[in-house]
């Protein structure tokens, strides 16, 4: 059944079709058509800031906070058994919360112990997101506004358009300038960049890149720092420019390895940007080109091979490793072999390290764990309308904490065993942010 409302942006969190309580039955539709009679009765809106159903959800969170204080106490207010307890309220605060029928005005209760949490509106929450939550959620899985639309009416019965919906994902737009621009740290001991193509509508549908940089700081934790749309053809010198600078503007000044994937002149703007930075090409982006250029029934052989190059113990053995790679391969895959020569400068400074830090390098879990999910939210839509639709699923998909499942944002294993060695290697560029 489809529940139509007289504005969509009035769309209260539809119930579940699930129990006594739900909105298809026959107690809650005369409840609502008495609500309805009530206001039109009386003069009064149903929502906004004097409306009577904002009036109702007002009240109903308000006895919520309330039985819940009373439960946490074990008496009611006023109870004499409360006396001596050791435990009492203690007044109120004023609290304002967004709602979807608007802002709601309530006075939260205090126990002088302070150890209330409340569960009908917790602390630290300023948003009770109920529908706009559920809209945003599916946005950030790759779902398009006809796809949300046609999912809420099945699954609810409500009937919410297409620019509503997208009105809604319009919210997490501030919210999303503030963490582009947010202030970043003076160092970070390793930089990862990447890059991914997704396909978006201007003037016709064009393959355009998204840079994206992840960053470990010096407790070893992994954050995005940013995301950037690049301009249709690809990346360039100009772009990578603009890109590092913004970084820099924002608070870092020094990275000590910057890993990336040999992307045209990215390795000269980072020595520009930061001079003192170790270039990094990526390991398993060397890989894999290399295995472009080789056919299927080799690639074991050839995996093999590489494999004992970039886990050698020095940059001879690497070397030595890499004399035979060459040596059986050159007459085959010229181009093979030549990518490696033309990259082989900035492929062997991560040799120099411990394993673990080596692992961060070549293996770049984080930036191959997001550009995993980049591509499940993109492959469902084919292509985006414009770019602000394009950067709100991909920044909602960064954001993304799930539960159970290995995230982007964490602590980096065996820390702290890195950090000496990086200290050793690096002196006084650790040393001098850390006192």
């Amino acid at each position: 059944m489809t529940t139509r409302r007289s504005s969509d942006e009035a769309a209260l969190v539809p119930a579940r079709k699930t129990g006594a309580m739900a909105a298809d039955t026959p107690a809650m539709k005369d409840w609502a058509a008495e609500l309805v009679a009530r206001a039109r009765a009386e003069g009064v809106d149903l929502t906004g800031e004097d409306g009577l159903l904002t009036a109702m959800v007002r009240q109903v969170l308000q006895t919520g906070l309330e039985v819940e204080m009373s439960e946490h106490l074990g008496y009611e207010a006023y109870d004499p058994a409360g006396r001596g307890s050791g435990n009492s309220r203690n007044g109120t605060y004023p609290k304002t919360v967004i709602t979807e029928i608007g802002d709601v005005d309530l006075r939260v209760p205090r126990d002088r112990a302070g150890t209330f949490e409340p569960i009908t509106v917790p602390k630290h929450t300023r948003r009770l997101d109920g529908l706009a939550g559920n809209v945003i959620s599916l946005y950030a899985k790759g779902m398009t506004t006809g796809d949300i639309q046609a999912h809420l009416l099945e699954i609810y019965g409500t009937d919410i358009s297409r620019e509503t919906i997208s009105k809604i994902t319009d919210r997490i737009v501030e919210e999303m300038a503030a963490w582009q621009n947010r202030p970043l740290d003076r160092l970070y001991p390793v930089l990862l960049i990447d890059a991914i193509m997704i396909k978006v509508r201007d003037a016709q549908v064009a393959n355009r890149p998204v840079y994206v940089a992840i960053g470990v700081n010096l407790d070893g934790e992994r954050d995005v720092l940013g995301m950037w749309l690049g301009p249709t053809g690809g990346e360039g010198a100009k772009q990578w420019m603009t890109m590092l600078t913004e970084l820099r503007n924002r608070g870092i000044a020094d990275a000590l390895i910057v890993c990336c994937d040999g992307l045209k002149g990215l390795p000269d703007a980072i020595r520009v940007t930061w001079p003192e930075a170790t270039v990094q090409t990526c390991v398993v982006h060397m890989v894999r080109n290399s295995l472009r250029y080789a056919s299927k029934k080799h690639w074991g052989q050839i995996t093999r091979q590489m494999r004992a190059i970039y886990t050698a113990a020095t940059v001879e053995a690497a070397e030595a490793h890499f004399a035979e790679f060459a040596a059986e391969w050159r007459a085959t895959y010229p181009a093979m072999i030549g990518s490696w020569e033309s990259a082989w400068e900035e492929f062997v400074p991560f040799l120099a390290f411990p394993v673990e830090l080596r692992k961060i390098v070549y293996t770049t879990n984080a930036i191959e764990s997001l550009n995993a999910r980049f591509r499940r939210a993109v492959r469902h839509r084919g292509h985006f309308p414009n770019e602000q639709a394009a950067m709100k699923v991909l920044y909602l998909v960064a954001i993304q904490q799930r539960p159970n499942r290995a995230n982007l944002m964490g602590k980096t294993n065996g820390w702290k065993h890195i950090l000496n060695t990086l200290t050793i290697h690096y002196g006084d560029r650790i040393t001098g942010v850390i006192s």
